[in-house]
């Protein structure tokens, strides 16, 4: 019984983390300045506008119309700010743990995909923070749910609201037309293919970039919006505007002290900080206060062996011909979310970019702890291991969490905190 309602106990007191003195660090934090820039000004006049002019942005309005909307809830302050992506933060760990009981109809693997989920420090300053990497999170483990549950209508409009908040959505929506395809052909090897497939392109060709689009409608109403008289046809200037996006981030190689290659993001070998700050008032002469982007250590640690693990069962499936669809769909997300990073060496790219793919990198846990109750090991001993791993993530996150929440430590606790030195 307390295993079947462990999310949703898990998910109301991760929510509380996240609305507990939301509003710390006061002012913005990190790239807060662009997105809650650009929420004020959906909320005044539907586009983005610097002073009178109009203003060129680099990202989809989506996100930034979830900020806006707490914004218009709670004022235009830090709680405001934040109030979005704690909601969905907390939205994700249900989300994770529907995901995980649909694969493996466990209560207690599924309580213990959600408390994961909710003992990451990723997810946790993502979810106190506004930017758009976890509304980018939410709306593609949404997609990609709805896929494998064959709602693939929903699926579409999903992926297409993911691609109004990033463009790197783009990635798991050409994931998700190669498997939908690769299922027609395998599931219906002798039948008429172009009325199946021909569906499929629409659902995940079409509609997608119908739902994109209609993000921008508030560029498309608004007469300042940037760029829009570039052309007498208005889908011109559109396609230009993006054109000149495409440019901007193809372009973006300035050097940055917190920028890290994709090769060291799942051991978090350079996390993002967010924030940092001397103030007085820690008991110590000196003190410190961050918000470091970091994931819980010993998780990810644990989940870089779970994933390798995973993808050595994924080639033996594929030998063997067997389907096994929590496999696929961990490789499928480290595919999409972590893979095409590592064609973009020159660009200026961050850890925090990891929370994308961290979902499935839980579900590669999740899987590697199914693994181990299913051990020839005396069910005791399996279970202790597993529970033992759990209680270990779990302090591991305790002993993190002031930096995940700008917690004002004495300088020598943050220090002690700085386990690697390319964490300072």
């Amino acid at each position: 019984m307390i295993a079947a309602i462990a999310p949703i106990l898990i998910a109301i007191a991760s929510l509380a983390i996240r609305l507990i003195n939301l509003a710390t660090p006061k002012g913005f934090v990190f790239d807060e300045v662009y997105y809650v820039d650009g929420a004020r000004d959906f909320l005044k006049y539907g586009v983005e506008v610097t002073g009178s002019k109009p203003e060129f942005i680099v990202h989809p309005p989506v996100g930034k119309w979830l900020i806006a909307c707490g914004i218009k809830l709670f004022g235009d302050n830090e709680f405001g700010w934040r109030f979005a992506t704690a909601i969905v933060g907390t939205l994700l760990i249900l989300l994770f743990a529907r995901l995980v009981h649909v694969l493996f109809y466990s209560p207690l693997l599924t309580a213990i995909g959600a408390l994961l989920m909710a003992c990451d420090g990723l997810m946790l300053v993502h979810s106190r923070t506004a930017l758009l990497d976890l509304f980018l999170t939410f709306f593609v483990l949404l997609a990609v749910f709805l896929w494998h549950q064959e709602h693939h209508w929903l699926a579409a409009i999903s992926i297409g609201l993911a691609m109004g908040t990033k463009w790197s959505a783009l990635y798991f929506l050409a994931v998700l037309l190669f498997a939908s395809l690769y299922r027609i052909f395998s599931q219906h090897p002798s039948r008429n293919l172009i009325r199946p497939i021909l569906i499929r392109f629409i659902q995940y060709g079409f509609l997608p970039l119908l739902v994109y689009i209609s993000t921008w409608t508030g560029w498309f109403l608004s007469d300042r919006g940037w760029d829009r008289q570039w052309s007498p046809n208005i889908f011109l200037s559109w396609i230009h505007y993006h054109s000149e996006m495409l440019g901007f981030h193809t372009g973006l190689t300035e050097k940055h002290s917190y920028q890290a290659n994709p090769w060291s993001w799942m051991v978090m070998g350079r996390p993002t900080s967010f924030f940092y700050d001397s103030p007085k008032g820690c008991g110590s002469d000196s003190c410190a206060q961050e918000v470091l982007a970091i994931g819980t250590p010993l998780l990810w640690w644990a989940g870089t062996i779970a994933v390798a693990v995973v993808i050595g069962f994924w080639i033996r499936s594929l030998l063997t011909r067997t389907t096994n669809s929590a496999l696929n769909l961990v490789v499928l997300g480290i595919a999409a979310g972590y893979l095409p990073w590592f064609f973009f060496q020159q660009r200026t790219v961050f850890t925090f970019y990891a929370v994308i793919f961290e979902p499935y990198m839980i579900l590669a846990i999740v899987y590697c702890a199914k693994l181990l109750l299913d051990s020839e090991l005396k069910a005791g001993i399996s279970q202790a291991l597993v529970a033992a791993f759990v209680v270990i993530i779990f302090l591991n996150f305790l002993y993190f969490l002031p930096l995940f929440t700008a917690e004002n430590l004495t300088y020598e606790a943050w220090q002690q905190r700085m386990w690697l030195s390319s964490w300072i």
